[in-house]
């Protein structure tokens, strides 16, 4: 556990330095549209042709070779499985929020879909009206007034900004799936979670027109303000289920 904690905690030190040299960047950095929320956009567009070529060459023919070899039932009940682990995530985030309504939903999930659920591996709670949400650290340094800070596209991770790059690195510190032993288990969960939601994206560059980092980085900002106000938002993409769609 203690050899796991520090494997994260290095990861996100990593992470932590490339947004410290960000702010190292001359402003020529900005492109020639000059979007105030990516003033590092030279530097965040080597970071996203770096994880382009690892998407196309490691992660996306995994995630198909996955895909041909579970069945789809095997699919939902891995899918249900991450699901209930991160009910850990929603609840202490709802309740830092101060959304005790929703901290109760949370765990009332746990309860039914660990035990009647076969450890999460069944969504029965949604079947008895108890709605899954999907909440975070970055979204409750949000309601705590922070602010967005500028988009910053990470190693590997992805489209983040520096509000919620320190928020993931909260959950997964926090995460219960740290404490699993022995270690090689906890890194084989972590491997199949990322393959998983890789294959749930498959197909989704056919919705992506125009300039692809463009394109993502609006997604991503109009799927943190979507998350962040609960869903009470109207976006310029019509009626996306942005819930679904995660980066």
């Amino acid at each position: 556990m203690r050899d796991s904690l520090r494997y994260w905690q290095k990861c996100w030190q990593l992470s932590a330095l490339f947004a410290l040299v960000t702010l190292a960047l001359p402003s020529h950095a900005n492109d020639s549209k000059g979007d105030p929320r990516d003033p590092w956009e030279g530097f965040n567009r080597g970071i996203f042709a770096f994880n382009e070529a690892a998407d196309r060459y490691v992660a996306t023919p995994i995630a198909r070779g996955y895909k041909t070899v579970t069945p789809g039932f095997v699919d939902t009940s891995i899918d249900n499985f991450f699901n209930n682990i991160g009910e850990f995530k929603n609840f202490t985030n709802n309740l830092l929020q101060g959304s005790l309504g929703d901290a109760g939903t949370d765990l009332s999930r746990f309860v039914v879909n660990t035990t009647v659920g076969v450890l999460g591996i069944f969504d029965v709670a949604s079947y008895v009206g108890l709605e899954r949400e999907n909440e975070d650290f970055g979204q409750t340094l949000a309601v705590w007034g922070v602010g967005d800070g500028p988009y910053l596209m990470l190693p590997v991770l992805g489209a983040s900004t520096l509000r919620d790059g320190v928020g993931r690195g909260v959950d997964s510190l926090s995460s219960p799936q740290r404490a699993v032993e022995p270690e090689s288990a906890d890194y084989g969960l972590t491997f199949l979670e990322l393959v998983q939601k890789r294959a749930a994206l498959l197909g989704a560059e056919d919705l992506i027109s125009g300039d692809k980092y463009s394109f993502l980085k609006d997604a991503y900002f109009q799927r943190r303000e979507f998350l962040i106000n609960d869903g009470e938002f109207q976006d310029s993409f019509g009626d996306e289920d942005f819930e679904s769609f995660d980066f």
